[in-house]
């Protein structure tokens, strides 16, 4: 039985297109092309982080993070960022007697950035308040904690196979994999995509129909 949902929130919850567009005018490059260096990245299999390295050698995200917030441009996305299907689909879990947990690699700042969308959520949570982050996964040990329910009754959400799904398999966690976002586009094909996720996903509105059919044994 799946009792409780969590989910990520980039590409999963929020539409990161402005924000990774800012960083692109931050660093003086065309928003195409930085973009583009970014879907390299990810189909080498590298970490995200290693784009601003590519167009400034030495780049700090945690440092350039303050000068932003310094500048006045700091970190942000509200309620239009949000993807189309969010609010309908927690809606829907809870309402269905869903426990309802988000999530995921995000700063305080941005933690209190979801807490003043007033989403309809039991819990959220980000990396930098547990002190643990994706993949490790002692992140998904802190879900287990925070989560009122056993880790094969949790349903992590995700876009990403390497930070999402296959850590959250590691810790116990029944998984669903969305396909959107640049991960979620990228790493569709790969074959742990169908091996090892519990369910895939087009939308979140999926989930309520897919959950109630997977409690019902029609797997």
């Amino acid at each position: 039985m799946i009792r409780a949902v969590v989910f990520d929130v980039g590409e999963c919850l929020v539409d990161e297109t402005r924000e990774y567009g800012t960083w692109a005018d931050w660093l003086g490059v065309p928003r195409h092309t930085f973009a583009a260096m970014f879907g390299a990245v990810i189909a080498q299999g590298r970490d995200y982080r290693e784009t601003f390295q590519e167009f400034r050698p030495g780049f700090d995200l945690t440092e350039e993070r303050e000068r932003r917030a310094e500048a006045g441009k700091p970190e942000w996305f509200g309620e239009d960022d949000l993807y189309a299907d969010v609010r309908p689909a927690l809606t829907a879990l809870r309402e269905a007697g869903l426990w309802v947990g988000i999530a995921g690699n995000q700063t305080v700042r941005a933690g209190g950035l979801l807490r003043g969308l007033d989403l309809p959520s039991d819990l959220i949570a980000t990396s930098d308040d547990w002190g643990a982050s994706k993949p490790d996964v002692a992140f998904f040990e802190k879900v287990i904690e925070a989560t009122p329910a056993e880790p094969g009754e949790i349903l992590y959400v995700g876009d990403r196979l390497d930070n999402d799904i296959r850590p959250a398999v590691q810790a116990g966690l029944l998984t669903a994999l969305i396909r959107r976002g640049p991960w979620g586009t990228i790493q569709q094909h790969d074959p742990d995509a169908d091996a090892i996720t519990t369910m895939r996903i087009d939308s979140l509105d999926e989930l309520p129909e897919r959950i109630a059919k997977f409690n019902a044994g029609e797997r």
